[in-house]
């Protein structure tokens, strides 16, 4: 082989450049269990055999819906996609209704779940779709057991047709539908041919420092988006090893048992680190308390290439040593590099990790570009702290006259499945309207500043960019979440989740005389005006008319089961205000 032109040509390729006797690792009943290339080529091709055998034809549709990363995701990924059949991964936390809405727009005809939990939303909304089996990858009492599927494509007698199937997919073909998870209103189908994800990976490869066969990757961030899903295709063309985390609350326990040297990661999972590592420094005492909090404020002055001079470096060593030791003993102590993508990452957070030892490589892309636009890199001068580094090549990216960031390349999406309205709606020529407002510096550094849409005017006629606030406040340990608001109001306002689990701990240490329920923390006017402070403090930052004149708190954890948060962690900022019209209506009525 000489070319990877199609998404199933990634698992080939390591079979014949750098096969791998632990190629994708899963923990089954306590245990890790490798699977090697080869097995999983052979496998793939059992699944396909079988699909063969159940009708399944070219640009068939077939739903994948996992809660965890797991071996079996990448069997049925090459299984299908090698028929020319699209691969329609579905979001494990979205509702029944919307597993109802996503299985009925794409017309999947056959649906693999992997545990119960998901089985049951699935099977209460069956019925209304043309879904004809659902297989489950656990062994779950009335369903059909995957394995099922290698029996039938036991027989290898019609392998010729599946070489048949493979021969005529053609790299501009459709490969994947995949549903963004939507901040208002019902999913957008992206559609993404295989060239699309294919070409994205090529050219991504050179900004990730992989050790050909050699690394080992911890993969926890959902499979079922294309940021995780277009890096699994990167790690197979560099043999590496995949380790499956078992769930996201397990991460640090997995890294201590396989030692990953690369992960990605989303901000808010290096918030909750930061904010573990912080709150057990500062149950310290003496001496020790003394250096953590040193050690804290020379990571955040870090810059990189040795830019603060001998001095500083030297100082550097000894907080390694001394303190950021256990940092990455935490996880795993062999990591060396994270990926961060999905939302803007705190430019103080990222100083600390690579203080630590840890590179974090800030990323900027979306569903629709396959999805890397950009990405930092150590190497030849690629990095710059603030910044999600420059575009990858083939990918031209260019600043509209409003600040918009447009995007041009073979990785922009072939369109939103059966919307051609939408479509052109963020199409102009071959540039793609990605909604984000950015900055290019003159060497070349791409920065995002905000969400144009989310950009909004206060009844005087002065424009507010929330996320530059909220950014600004979430670096304070007494807030979770927030949300700016104001939108035809007189002035910016935010409704905050208070991080209770942080504020509790405060509040034992300080020996405040406040319940630490989180209604009572909600409520309790000690709290309240300790949060007055930090926006008093942010408040320094931004002009009058920016500036968040009042606040309220909410009682209860933003999360994605509860609807505030969609799968990728961003907030569905009309759901959460819905959700607290009263607090709303406090602050302006």
């Amino acid at each position: 082989m000489t070319e990877i032109k199609r998404l199933f040509d990634f698992p080939y390729y390591q079979l014949e450049h750098k096969p791998s006797d632990s190629a994708l690792v899963t923990k089954y009943n306590g245990k890790w269990t490798p699977m090697s290339t080869q097995e999983y080529v052979d496998k793939s091709n059992a699944i396909s055999r079988a699909l063969l055998r159940l009708g399944v034809k070219k640009d068939d549709k077939i739903a994948v819906i996992s809660t965890s990363n797991r071996t079996e995701w990448n069997i049925m990924d090459i299984g299908v996609l090698q028929l020319g059949a699209q691969n329609i991964p579905i979001y494990p936390t979205i509702s029944a209704e919307d597993y109802e809405y996503v299985l009925n727009h794409s017309e999947s005809i056959y649906c693999f779940v992997s545990d119960e939990e998901v089985l049951k939303k699935v099977r209460k909304v069956q019925s209304r779709t043309k879904v004809k089996e659902v297989y489950s990858f656990d062994h779950i009492d009335g369903c059909k057991h995957y394995s099922e599927l290698f029996e039938l494509g036991k027989d290898e007698s019609n392998q010729p047709e599946v070489e048949a199937c493979k021969d005529v997919v053609d790299s501009n073909d459709l490969a994947t539908i995949i549903y963004t998870s939507g901040t208002t209103g019902k999913p957008k189908g992206v559609m993404l041919s295989h060239w699309n994800i294919t070409s994205n990976a090529l050219d991504s490869i050179p900004r990730l420092p992989l050790i050909e066969g050699e690394t080992r990757i911890l993969s926890f961030l959902p499979i079922c988006h294309i940021f995780e899903r277009v890096l699994i295709y990167i790690y197979q063309h560099a043999g590496t090893s995949i380790y499956y985390a078992e769930a996201i609350d397990k991460i640090g326990d997995n890294a201590k048992e396989i030692h990953p040297n690369l992960m990605s990661v989303v901000p808010r999972l290096l918030e909750k680190v930061y904010d573990k590592i912080y709150a057990k420094g500062s149950e310290l005492s003496g001496i020790k308390y003394k250096l953590f909090h040193w050690a804290i404020a020379l990571g955040e002055q870090w810059k990189p290439y040795k830019e603060n001079g001998a001095w500083y470096e030297f100082k550097l060593k000894i907080a390694r040593k001394l303190i950021f030791s256990k940092w990455q003993e935490a996880l795993g102590g062999e990591l060396h590099t994270m990926v961060s993508g999905s939302a803007p990452l705190q430019p103080r957070l990222t100083r600390l990790f690579c203080a630590a030892g840890m590179q974090v490589m800030e990323g900027y892309g979306l569903t629709e570009t396959s999805p890397v636009v950009a990405v930092g890199m150590y190497s030849d001068a690629h990095f710059r702290v603030g910044t999600v580094g420059k575009p990858i090549r083939n990918v031209q990216v260019k600043i509209a006259d409003d600040g918009e960031i447009l995007i041009k390349g073979p990785n922009v999406m072939l369109g939103y499945y059966k919307d051609p309205i939408k479509t052109a709606e963020v199409m102009s020529g071959d540039f793609f309207h990605s909604g984000d407002k950015g900055e290019i510096d003159a060497d070349g550094f791409l920065k995002i500043t905000g969400r144009k849409k989310e950009m909004f005017k206060t009844s005087g006629g002065k424009y507010v960019i929330p996320t530059l606030l909220e950014n600004e406040l979430k670096q304070s340990r007494f807030i979770e979440q927030i949300m700016v608001i104001g939108e035809g109001e007189k002035m910016p306002a935010a409704i905050i989740q208070p991080n209770f689990e942080f504020i509790q701990d405060w509040i034992k240490k300080k020996h405040k005389n406040i319940g630490t329920s989180p209604e009572e923390i909600a409520m309790s006017q000690e709290v309240i005006d300790r949060i007055q402070k930090e926006i008093d403090r942010c408040n320094t930052h931004f002009g009058k008319w920016e500036q968040i004149k009042r606040f309220e708190l909410t009682k209860d954890a933003w999360s994605i089961e509860g609807g505030h948060l969609s799968p990728t962690m961003k907030m569905k900022r009309d759901i959460i205000k819905g959700i607290y019209q009263d607090l709303y209506d406090n602050i302006y009525r």
